[in-house]
């Protein structure tokens, strides 16, 4: 069982940033993907990024590509995500997901456990 805790979110101005973390429970986290997914008002859930276990593999959404950065610190049991040249288009609610079997690190249905979310709005 892993527990997530997300923190980070906030009220920030288009063009700024803000890091997102996500501290994890357990032992066995440095063994388990971990990814970034956010769901604004009405629309669904859709992927930001994504992190293998030992950081080798990252991937992103492309709407995000060149302005988010996902990383990890396994010494530490989190996951990060850095968000530069935040537009409006970014308000939503960020959840992070884990799991150590992830066939398709974009696809939230392979993830097991989810975050509560944390809050990211970006006024124009």
């Amino acid at each position: 069982q892993v527990q997530l805790v997300e923190s980070g979110g906030g009220l920030v101005q288009a063009g700024g940033s803000l890091r997102l973390s996500c501290a994890a429970s357990g032992r066995t986290f440095s063994s388990y993907a971990m990814g970034w997914f956010r769901q604004a008002p009405g629309k669904e859930r859709e992927f930001v990024a994504a992190i293998s276990w030992s950081g080798g593999f990252i991937y992103y959404a492309d709407s995000v590509k060149g302005r988010f950065t996902i990383s990890r610190d396994n010494a530490k049991n989190t996951v990060y995500l850095q968000m530069n040249s935040l537009a409006p288009e970014d308000t939503a609610v960020y959840y992070c997901a884990a799991d150590n079997a992830v066939s398709d690190y974009r696809d939230g249905r392979y993830y097991r456990y989810w975050g509560q979310g944390t809050q990211v709005t970006v006024s124009s």
